[in-house]
């Protein structure tokens, strides 16, 4: 199981800094992975802090160039001295950013070959659900975004189905429909990969808090979550690493 905070565009340094040695004395799971995923000016001092701890500190984005003229960017070689993993995809950077399924494709690449784990964030949106279209969206943002990665390098992939209506609204998916969308893609990853796709990390992100995490937990085919807004307070998000080991335990 692995639980990964998306602290987004929050905190100030001195908040960073509280929130990681608050989660980092308080998780006792040696079933749950843990990541967090600060604002770019707190990755190093959110880095001195979880040294150590096991918990592993990512970015929440990166360039797909290793360096060059690209003022205001930030390059995954870079980033690899100081963080384990980058997010890819994610709604907010595809629907307000304008960030295309290539684009996300490409950073995917790079931070793999910078040598860091990629979460590669797949979801539709409420007008695509509607639509029918939420399984097509879901595996072409699975098809571009793992373009260029070969089995070889499948084990620092982790896929997070986030469903765009159900980030930040306080409305999840129900647990089947997100066991449903966890199963089409690892049942996408199988096809592509073998059994070495069986195995990918699949999370779920939209709106996960205490009062639901146990039952997302306990689907087969749901890995753990990424935690948007409950990732904020050390206490909440601690409740859904020990959800998440009590899922491990079953």
């Amino acid at each position: 199981m692995l639980v990964a905070g998306n602290w987004k565009m929050n905190l100030g340094m001195a908040g960073a800094v509280d929130l990681a040695r608050g989660i980092a004395g308080g998780v006792t799971e040696d079933t749950v992975d843990v990541s967090v995923f600060p604002t770019f000016p707190w990755l190093v001092p959110v880095s001195d802090v979880l040294d150590e701890s096991g918990i592993v500190v990512g970015a929440q984005n990166c360039y797909y160039e290793d360096a060059g003229a690209f003022t205001g960017e930030v390059s995954p070689v870079a980033l690899s001295e100081i963080c384990g993993a980058v997010l890819a995809g994610h709604s907010e950077r595809r629907h307000i950013l304008g960030e295309s399924n290539e684009l996300v494709g490409l950073k995917v690449e790079a931070i793999l070959r910078a040598g860091m784990a990629a979460y590669l964030c797949v979801g539709e949106t409420l007008d695509e659900r509607q639509a029918g279209q939420a399984e097509t969206v879901v595996y072409n943002h699975l098809e571009s975004g793992l373009a260029a990665v070969d089995g070889d390098r499948l084990g620092r992939i982790v896929v997070a189905y986030e469903p765009v209506w159900a980030i930040g609204t306080g409305v999840a998916a129900s647990a089947d429909d997100a066991q449903e969308m966890c199963r089409s893609v690892r049942e996408w990853l199988a096809e592509r990969y073998g059994e070495q796709g069986q195995d990918v990390t699949v999370l779920y992100g939209g709106s996960v808090s205490p009062s639901n995490a146990d039952e997302l937990f306990a689907c087969d085919d749901i890995d753990g979550g990424l935690i948007g807004g409950a990732s904020l307070e050390a206490g909440s998000f601690l409740e859904l690493v020990a959800a998440a080991g009590r899922a491990a335990a079953v």
